[in-house]
């Protein structure tokens, strides 16, 4: 995959567009010269926005294998764990780190001995005196049972809190 989320089933970027631009399509491809809107989501147009936003993505493994054949967490084993530490490193102003599913929550917690937080909350912890956010977010899975507007507001909070959206 080029980019992160690019899955159309996904609703990452329909909880993106939501949050900060009111609309769950913002990010959907436009209407090609046919009239016809294509059902992927516009690379240029996600990738442009986390820049702007200042919202960095990165897998928290660069090896895992899968166990079933399917995309659950559950049936995910990481063979090699992203050195996050270096990571971290090179993006000084980097502030909090967001996870979206167990097995990330359970890397991070892992590799900074950090609490796991509930969803939609944060613990704090400290990397090389630098004090960082875990915010443990819902799944943008459809087979996580919430509804997208409700997964929005969980994100729309994490992202006023961080100061990426102004208060409502």
């Amino acid at each position: 995959m080029d980019f992160f989320y690019p899955n159309f089933i996904n609703d990452m970027w329909r909880i993106m567009g939501l949050a900060f631009f009111g609309s769950r399509d913002h990010f959907i491809m436009d209407q090609d010269s046919n009239g016809v809107r294509p059902k992927r989501f516009d690379r240029d147009k996600c990738a442009s926005f986390a820049g702007t936003a200042g919202i960095a993505m990165y897998d928290t493994a660069c090896e895992v294998r899968r166990l079933k054949d399917n995309a659950s967490d559950k049936f995910l084993e990481v063979v090699k764990a992203t050195d996050l530490k270096a990571l971290l490193e090179r993006i000084p102003r980097c502030e909090a780190i967001v996870t979206t599913g167990q097995k990330a929550t359970d890397v991070i917690t892992e590799t900074f001995g950090c609490k796991e937080p509930s969803i939609g909350e944060f613990s704090e912890f400290m990397i090389e005196g630098r004090r960082m956010r875990l915010w443990r977010m819902p799944s943008s899975s459809r087979a996580y049972p919430m509804a997208l507007e409700r997964k929005t507001e969980y994100y729309r909070r994490m992202f006023v809190a961080e100061g990426l959206l102004p208060k409502e």
